[in-house]
């Protein structure tokens, strides 16, 4: 990593030694194990850099080109770290152009931290440069947001937001940082932390005995339920459990989009995605002949359920979540378990095992036929010659050379519902990232960044659309500085595909304006410095991308690829 750093001064021995509050703010991030910031410098900012040009600290500060990126970077770091990201910006549009990581954080249940600089408490309403009332614009979209205006606050309020960021749902949190303050006197005795809010969830919740008793009593009962998780499983390391808990009852296990990696995809009770981006007619038919079902770590929102059409009416409802609010938001609940997913699921486990009774759920047979049949409709299409390139050829094809361990980041368009749907992942834990709260395009790159400096020993891969890549493309640079060696792999179909898609099957085919030209992604990637290649021809992807994949720089592989208005997408909203 380039370092930029120039005199070092080590940390003030204890006792009351007085430090500027940027220092302070370094110390603190240290205190909480922080190892790397992600972001860009600002006017307001002075202050900070210099405080970590000038300390002798253990935090690497990546500079990315711009703000969002930068949050998405400390979300893929967090995801695959289990600890808290962290950004930052300059005032004014530095903080509005960070606010959309925040945003795909909190609701993602991903602590991410974001440090915004801000113009000097003494000039507010004087018409500064980039004055902007941080703290009401990022309100709405953070689970702990304050702004620093007392210097001596700062030991206490970085406390305050790794506290919120880490305990109950996990989520965003936003420290607006005044000019003046990064200077002002902090008192060096005020700088420690809580080990158990450098890492997430802390402080987990547990679950009632009666409620675990209830639950217990309905899945014996019952004949063929299904489980549905979602992100809130790997979250909290509960791939053990659950893997018991299928076991012990023979039960089938699907999941959501964000909670791939809850169960390998090869282990026999696993049916893959469910819902209206990833599932597909096999899938869907587990839940829909299921006569109770187990919500674990999921909103059970609209894409999981769709549209809160399954589970139908008269479907026996458990709900497991760190979350009391969104249990019963949905759909009748007949068990709400409000605690954690790993000790529910293993206390739900003990209580069926002591009652000492043979329960199956047929999970074995009923996982195998769901996925017997995907396959079947999904071999020919990923084995097809046509031009262009079949977004399951390069499914198909990747699922052969990557390594079990590989991490795949996905852009929502076309990327996700074929990776959700096809891809079928070998190990538990989260090996598959993509922004399905709020969906915006341009997630995938610099997420993949974050992942790999988390995650390094690893191989990384990068996957967006083109319109996703019009979004992110700077940020080539960057990879190309720190010498990441990422693969990114872009569909090519010069289209916003994904809304084409809706205009052919929900409004009889009136395209408007989601047609673009088409970019040469690869020449673009070579002007940064990264290895790239341009593959039209369905019989050269395969050799191109074990290049690609070997290569110890960054790559990029542009593929001519069937728009998703034309393909046979794992979309129920778009099938006939």
């Amino acid at each position: 990593m380039p370092d930029a750093s120039n005199r070092k001064l080590p940390m003030p021995a204890s006792g009351h030694n007085q430090m500027t509050g940027a220092e302070a703010l370094v110390r603190m991030l240290e205190a909480h194990k922080v190892s790397h910031i992600f972001g860009l410098c600002g006017d307001t900012t002075l202050p900070f850099y210099d405080a970590m040009a000038r300390l002798d600290h253990s935090i690497t500060h990546v500079l990315t080109r711009d703000e969002r990126h930068a949050g998405y970077m400390a979300d893929g770091y967090a995801r695959v770290t289990g600890r808290p990201g962290v950004c930052e910006g300059p005032s004014g549009g530095g903080a509005t152009y960070i606010l959309p990581a925040l945003v795909e954080a909190n609701e993602s249940s991903v602590p991410v931290l974001a440090i915004t600089s801000d113009v000097s408490t003494r000039s507010r309403g004087r018409y500064p440069l980039t004055e902007l009332d941080q703290v009401s614009l990022f309100r709405p979209v953070t689970k702990w947001n304050a702004s620093l205006d007392d210097a001596t606050r700062l030991p206490a309020q970085v406390r305050a937001a790794f506290r919120a960021m880490t305990t109950g749902r996990p989520g965003s949190a936003h420290l607006a940082l005044p000019f003046d303050t990064q200077k002002n006197a902090v008192d060096g005795a005020e700088i420690w932390a809580d080990d158990r809010h450098a890492s997430y969830p802390a402080d987990r919740p547990g679950a009632v005995e009666a409620d675990i008793e209830r639950a217990a009593d309905a899945l014996v009962e019952a004949r063929r339920a299904v489980a549905i998780c979602g992100g809130g499983v790997v979250i909290s390391g509960a791939e053990p459990a659950l893997a018991w808990l299928a076991r012990l009852i023979d039960l089938p296990v699907a999941t959501t989009v964000s909670g791939q990696g809850a169960i390998a995809e090869t282990d026999p009770h696993a049916v893959g995605v469910v819902g209206s981006n990833g599932g597909v007619a096999s899938t869907r038919a587990v839940v829909e002949e299921a006569d109770l079902v187990l919500f674990i770590g999921c909103r059970a929102g609209s894409v999981t359920t769709e549209r809160w059409r399954v589970p139908g009416p008269g479907v026996r409802v458990i709900h497991i979540d760190s979350d009391s609010e969104v249990i019963g938001a949905n759909f009748p609940t007949d068990v709400a378990i409000a605690a954690d997913a790993a000790s529910a699921l293993k206390a739900l486990g003990d209580a069926i095992e002591a009652r000492g009774v043979a329960v199956s759920h047929g999970g074995e047979a009923r996982a195998k036929a769901a996925w017997a049949l995907k396959l079947r409709n999904f071999l020919p299409l990923a084995r097809s010659p046509e031009l262009p390139i079949k977004p399951e050829r390069v499914i198909e094809t990747l699922s052969r050379l990557l390594d079990d361990d590989a991490v795949v980041v996905a852009d929502p368009g076309t990327p996700c519902p074929y990776f959700s749907a096809h891809y079928r992942w070998r190990m538990p834990g989260r090996q598959f990232i993509t922004n399905r709260a709020h969906g915006a395009l341009g997630y995938a790159l610099a997420a993949s960044m974050g992942a790999h400096l988390g995650r390094p020993s690893v191989k990384t891969v990068a996957v967006m659309g083109d319109g996703s890549f019009g979004f992110c493309c700077g940020e080539l640079e960057t990879i190309v500085r720190y010498k990441m060696p990422i693969t990114s792999i872009v569909f090519s179909n010069a289209t916003f595909g994904w809304i084409k898609a809706g205009q052919k099957t929900g409004f009889g085919g009136r395209f408007h304006n989601v047609d673009f030209n088409r970019t040469d992604h690869a020449a673009v990637a070579a002007a940064f410095g990264v290895k790239s290649w341009r593959v039209e021809d369905p019989d050269k992807l395969e050799g191109v991308l074990r290049e690609a994949l070997a290569h110890d720089g960054p790559t990029l592989v542009d593929i001519i690829a069937q728009p998703l208005n034309d393909a046979e997408a794992p979309v129920s909203e778009w099938v006939a």
